[in-house]
C-alpha cells in the first residue's frame, strides 16, 4: 500500500511541489509580522507593524497553514530521501527544520511569546526562551527556498 502511496505521490509530484511551495509562501506573512511586530517590538520598544485586531486574526488564521505545509514537505523531502540518495543528508536536514515547527506549534505559540513582550502574559517564561522559540520560526526560510526552488523545477519537466 505504502508504494501505491509513493507510486501516486510521484505522479502528482508537479502539483503538490507547487502547492507546498504556496503553502510556504503565505508564512512569510506570519514572518513578517513576527519580526515587526512582535520580535521588533522587544528589541525597539515599538511595532513596527501595528495591525488591527482584524488583521491579527487574519494572520492568525495564515498561520494555521503551517500545518498542512510542514505535512506536505515533510512528505516532499521523505520522497526526496527514497529516490536520490545523494540528497539524503540533506532531506533529513530539511526534515528536522520543518518538523521543528511541531514542537514551536505546541510548547510556545505565537500569542505567549506575544504576552511575554508585551507585559500582558499570565505567567513570566525567560526571554531567552521566548527568543528560542522565535529562532524555530525561522527555520522555515531555507525549507521555503528550497521547495520554491523544487516546485519550479518540477514545473520545468516536460510531461
Amino acid at each position: 500500500m505504502l508504494n501505491k502511496f509513493w507510486k501516486w505521490y510521484e505522479n502528482k509530484y508537479k502539483v503538490i511541489a507547487p502547492l507546498t511551495a504556496l503553502l510556504f509562501l503565505l508564512q512569510l506573512v506570519h514572518l513578517y509580522w513576527m519580526t515587526t511586530n512582535v520580535a521588533f517590538f522587544r528589541i525597539f520598544g515599538y511595532p513596527f507593524w501595528d495591525v488591527s485586531a482584524f488583521w491579527n486574526t487574519v494572520i492568525a488564521l495564515v498561520d494555521y497553514t503551517e500545518i498542512p505545509a510542514i505535512i506536505t514537505s515533510s512528505l516532499l523531502y521523505i520522497y526526496q530521501y527514497r529516490i536520490d540518495r545523494s540528497m539524503r543528508w540533506h532531506s533529513i536536514f530539511f526534515l528536522f527544520f520543518i518538523n521543528s515547527q511541531w514542537f514551536h506549534l505546541f510548547w510556545i505559540t505565537d500569542e505567549v511569546i506575544y504576552a511575554q513582550f508585551t507585559g500582558t502574559a499570565a505567567f513570566i517564561i525567560p526571554a531567552w526562551i521566548s527568543w528560542i522559540a522565535i529562532s524555530v520560526d525561522y527555520l522555515e526560510l531555507p525549507v521555503m527556498y528550497d521547495s520554491i526552488k523544487k516546485a519550479i523545477t518540477s514545473l520545468r519537466k516536460s510531461v
